[in-house]
């Protein structure tokens, strides 16, 4: 081999590397959203989630599942980053589900490679810097139910849960509340407001809410207007 064709020939060969890499890597995880999609609870988890919120009707029950599915989802498309759980009904299914041991840290070895962590999180602050993992949710909810996550006309159904089942102590959320801030409800979250201030803190892509595959600390979101849920990061 002629010796002016070597150094283009490493090129090739590193840039098939991490084609392979990637290529594998993405059907690694599209494997696991499949596992997530189609995993069957434990028998006895809705009863014991019921037990936890009595008036919880049977038909509830299959709503709740899909969006804790959906957080799940976000979690491993966000590169099992830190992600915040932004409802209360499915954070009392994910900790339910974590009282399952066994099944629950099968399901994280299939879904994630890994164990997924409950942090404590809090609803949407008024400090941008305090928004990422509740954000990093919002915008792998929204591509999931293909929503515009900047001009959201509907909410993805982890967002929406809490105000459709009428949970208590739920956080509501309005694709756009202006107008009932306009007249003073300042108990209302907006979908609009997280593409406020950008993709500072986000990472991973030129949207700012990328599909990087590097799992960090996990970690919670800080300071917030509001009551905690929950949270999930990687090891």
């Amino acid at each position: 081999m002629s010796s002016a064709l070597l150094p283009i020939v490493c090129v090739l060969l590193v840039v098939l590397a991490i084609i392979t890499v990637r290529s594998r890597r993405a059907l690694r995880d599209a494997r696991r959203a499949d596992f997530i999609r189609g995993y069957s609870f434990p028998p006895g988890l809705i009863d014991r989630l019921r037990k936890r919120r009595p008036g919880l009707r049977a038909k509830d029950a299959q709503p709740v599942a899909r969006a804790l599915r959906q957080f799940f989802l976000a979690h491993l498309k966000s590169g099992r980053q830190f992600v915040s759980m932004p409802s209360q009904v499915a954070d009392d299914l994910w900790h339910e589900f974590i009282l399952y041991t066994r099944h629950y840290e099968q399901f994280c070895r299939a879904a994630f490679g890994q164990f997924m962590h409950h942090t404590p999180a809090v609803v949407l602050a008024r400090n941008q810097r305090d928004n990422t993992g509740l954000r990093r949710c919002w915008w792998q909810c929204c591509k999931d139910e293909n929503i515009n996550p900047r001009k959201p006309t509907r909410l993805p159904v982890l967002f929406a849960l809490d105000a459709k089942l009428g949970i208590a102590d739920g956080f509501k959320y309005l694709p756009d509340c202006q107008a009932l801030r306009a007249g003073g409800d300042g108990g209302v979250y907006c979908g609009g407001d997280f593409a406020a201030g950008g993709s500072e803190g986000i990472g991973g892509s030129t949207d700012g809410f990328g599909d990087g595959s590097a799992s960090d600390s996990g970690g919670s979101d800080g300071g917030g207007d509001g009551g905690g849920c929950g949270g999930g990061g990687g090891d």
